[in-house]
Order: C-alpha cells, then sequence, then structure tokens
C-alpha cells in the first residue's frame, strides 16, 4: 500500500455530479491535487464524453490517475478504455477496488452513483489510490494487454521446439478462422460433448432447479452468469415444498437463551434437516461448530432487534459473526429513517452489510420490520433493499408489535422477485397453516421457533392424505 499523494483527474455526467463533488472535497482534503474536468450540472450530458476527457488526461500524463462517474459506470469503463494507454475498471467495493489496482494496474476508476453511496465511494478510492501494482507476475500479466499495436500479446507453446513464442490475439484469430474441420473432427468433437454432458432430455430436468435451489442459482450469477434457464417444468410460485423443513430457519433469539437450549436448537435441527438455526451473535461459534459437517447453515441477527445502529457498526457485526461462522446475515432496516423519508441514509446502511455479506460469502436478509410501515413504505424498503443488492426481504423481527402477514409477504415478492431476490416470513408462525399461507404468498424461507411442531404437523398431514 502507498501513501503517496496523487494528480487525479476526475468527471462525471449529470447522473454522478454529486457524488463527484463530494469525492472532490475529500480528494482535497487528503492533499491530493484534483482537476475536476466536469460535468458541473445535473443539467443531462453523454457521459463517454467526460470518461474519454478523464482517459486522456491519464494517457497524456496530465493525472497519474482518474476517475469517472456516471449512473453504473459500466459505460464510462468502456468508453474509457478506448482510449490508447487507459485501463479502466468499474469497483463496486473495496475488494474490486484494491484487486482492479494491485493484480490490473488500472489508471482509471468507474464508479456507478446509482449503486453505492457516497461513504462507501470515498472508501473504495481510498483504497484504490493508496494501492499499487508491484508483484512481478501481475505486472508481467499487464504487459500482456497490448503490445506497440495494441493488440494483446499471448504466450504460443510451440509443438515442436517446446518454447514460448509471443503471437497477438489477431494473429492466433486467424489460425483459427484459417482452421479447417472435416465432417469426421465434428462428429468426433460432438461425440465427446455427449459423453460430458449427455444429451440434453426436455422431458426431464437435470440437475437443481432455480426454484427449490435458489443458493445454487445465486452461486451461478456470482461466478458470472446473466441469465438462467430450466428445461423442466418449474413449480407455480407459492406450491408447497413436500421438505418443508428446509424452508425453516430454526430459531432462538430470546435474550435469556441459555447455551443448553442451543446446543438442542442445532441437535434438532441436524435431526429435521432445517434450512438453519438462527441465533443471537453471542452463540454463532458455538452453533457453527455443532453443525459443521451437516447441511444446515448458521444465521444470526445484526443491528437487532431496532435497527437504530449506525451503519459502520452494522458492517462491523456482520464480519466479526462471519468470521465465526455465520453464512448467514439477518439484518434490521434503520427503521427510523425509512419513516423519516431518509432513503440515502437507509440504502448506505443496508449496502454496508450487504457489502460485508459479499467479501464474507454470506447471504444478505434484510428485515424490514413491517407492523411498523405503511404499505408504501414497505414497497420502498423493498426496493431499496433489491437496489443494494440483498439476497431477502424478510418481515419482522419477531419482537415488535405484530408479525408476518400474507397481504405483506405478497407485496415484498412483488417487489424483489423480478430481480431474483427472495422473502423470509417471519414471527407469528406457530401452525402448518400459517407455514402454508406464508409460501402461498412468495415466501421462500420461514423464520420459526416452533419449528418442531410444524413439522411433525406436516408428517401427520401428509400421512393421514
Amino acid at each position: 500500500m502507498s501513501a503517496a499523494r496523487r494528480r487525479v483527474a476526475i468527471g462525471a455526467d449529470h447522473g454522478g455530479v454529486d457524488l463527484k463533488a463530494q469525492l472532490v472535497e475529500h480528494l482535497r482534503a487528503a492533499g491530493h491535487e484534483v482537476q475536476d474536468l466536469g460535468s458541473h450540472s445535473t443539467q443531462a450530458v453523454d457521459y463517454p464524453v467526460f470518461a474519454r476527457a478523464v482517459a486522456e488526461a491519464v494517457a497524456g500524463g496530465r493525472a497519474e490517475l482518474g476517475i469517472m462517474i456516471d449512473g453504473a459506470g459500466i459505460g464510462s469503463s468502456m468508453a474509457a478504455n478506448k482510449v490508447p494507454g487507459a485501463r479502466a475498471a468499474l469497483a463496486y467495493d473495496v475488494s474490486s477496488a484494491r484487486n482492479s489496482r494491485e493484480h490490473n494496474d488500472a489508471n482509471v476508476l468507474t464508479l456507478g452513483a446509482s449503486l453505492i453511496g457516497a461513504g462507501l465511494a470515498r472508501q473504495i478510492v481510498d483504497v484504490w489510490l493508496a494501492t499499487d501494482c508491484t508483484e512481478p507476475r501481475h505486472q508481467r500479466r499487464v504487459a500482456m494487454f497490448s503490445d506497440s499495436s495494441g493488440c494483446a500479446v499471448l504466450p504460443v507453446t510451440t509443438a515442436a521446439s517446446g518454447t514460448v513464442a509471443s503471437r497477438t490475439v489477431v494473429q492466433q484469430e486467424a489460425d483459427m478462422n484459417n482452421m479447417v474441420l472435416s465432417d469426421s473432427d465434428l462428429e468426433r468433437v460432438v461425440t465427446r460433448l455427449h459423453q460430458m454432458i449427455g444429451p440434453l432430455d426436455s422431458s426431464s430436468a437435470r440437475g437443481p432447479c432455480v426454484a427449490s435451489s435458489p443458493d445454487t442459482a445465486r452461486h451461478c450469477i456470482r461466478l458470472g452468469a446473466t441469465g438462467l434457464t430450466c428445461v423442466a417444468e418449474v413449480d407455480p410460485p407459492g406450491e408447497i415444498p413436500g421438505d418443508l423443513a428446509r424452508f425453516i430457519d430454526h430459531t432462538l433469539l430470546k435474550p435469556d437463551s441459555i447455551e443448553e437450549q442451543v446446543r438442542t436448537l442445532c441437535a434438532e435441527a441436524r435431526e429435521h434437516g432445517f434450512r438453519s438455526v438462527c441465533v443471537n451473535p453471542t452463540w454463532v461459534g458455538l452453533a457453527s461448530g455443532l453443525l459443521r459437517g451437516s447441511n444446515v447453515l448458521t444465521c444470526t441477527v445484526v443491528g437487532f432487534p431496532l435497527g437504530a445502529n449506525e451503519p459502520e457498526i452494522k458492517a462491523l457485526e456482520a464480519r466479526r459473526a462471519i468470521r465465526a461462522g455465520a453464512k448467514e446475515i439477518d439484518m434490521v432496516l434503520n427503521i427510523g429513517a425509512m419513516k423519516s423519508g431518509d432513503e440515502t441514509l437507509v440504502l448506505k446502511d443496508i449496502r454496508a452489510v450487504v457489502e460485508a455479506c459479499r467479501d464474507g460469502g454470506a447471504v444478505c436478509k434484510v428485515i424490514l420490520e413491517t407492523a411498523l410501515l405503511t404499505d408504501g413504505e414497505k414497497r420502498r424498503a423493498s426496493e431499496l433493499a433489491r437496489t443494494a443488492r440483498a439476497d431477502f426481504v424478510k418481515t419482522s423481527t419477531g419482537f415488535s408489535t405484530g408479525g408476518a402477514t400474507v397481504e405483506d409477504v405478497a407485496l415484498m415478492a412483488e417487489v424483489v422477485r423480478p430481480a431474483g431476490m427472495e422473502v423470509k416470513a417471519s414471527g407469528g408462525i406457530k401452525s402448518l397453516d400459517d407455514a402454508k399461507a406464508m409460501i402461498a404468498a412468495g415466501a421462500t424461507r420461514l423464520g420459526v421457533s416452533a419449528s418442531i411442531a410444524i413439522v411433525k404437523e406436516a408428517v401427520v398431514t401428509r400421512l393421514s392424505a
């Protein structure tokens, strides 16, 4: 890490001008030399113009590094990378910012003002400016980005001598275009593919279904999938699962819970195959140890039950819990900020925990405490959770004036399901009928303390049917 003061060129379109102003102030306060290349108003402008200006300032030596802000940061990255000598990278968290410098020697940073708040943006910029590409192996790979003609150069091992020769992508592509495959070659390729993956059969599913394995779907998306296809018939939303236990977070959040109860909770979860146990943070280490080797996850709560902690404190809680073994984090929304209409703080609050969860490979659920919100506030809170890229929205803590309702679950599902998010219903679910009603309304997870009674009732009902 380097603490050097930098010469920084910064630009933004109309969607990023407010965040730019805050970053300019922050950078100058830190002692950096800043060239503000505009825009300076919220009147609509074309982001490629300003992205190119920032990239040219860096490529031309007028600035060491550049920062460009638009709504999502993607288009500006594309535009900046058209300038020879510019290596633009989009960063949406601290880890990606550090990686873009340490591994890729990025000299232009692009940010999405609609995706991150000012607090996270300042953290990203600070880390990005303080990180250098110093490892020889990374420097060698960066040098492979382009040669003097701007064509990427890749090493090719020759079959005859075993030596490594440099050939550009253009040259290799020409080789591929000139390659002629005979019918027998193609037949061998197809046969080998069938041996590897088998023939596609539209009458039966191969592998997990998106509806039944949402965790697998999310993992595919994190690896880079931009769409998911299923050739099998998908159960309609709300169909009651045969294995109800896998939809239940077996929950013990009472303040007077003792170690013996936590041990019993974990034993019950292993026996019945519940999705997770949800315990207070102080019991995470114990629970994760007891559940090691099973399919039961450890879930805990953050900012619980009031949601009135500072975002930084919630993020710290989440990180500590994840280090202790938590795989799922149920955070409480800043309810007061939501009721006050301070959506900037609400979004910052959620993003702080989502960021911690993504860094630690954990699932983030946002508790709205629906009993305290109007329908309009519930909808908007769900939209903010979606914007912050949370995995779930959740109805209640179970410690307020009311719990989950069918109407609230349906409303939340309507908002978040198109984004691939899920809904957890919690609070007041005490019977199989309650569980069925919540699932029928769109819940894919249930936070329940009466878990044993519900699954036993489900077994009896199934046997008597």
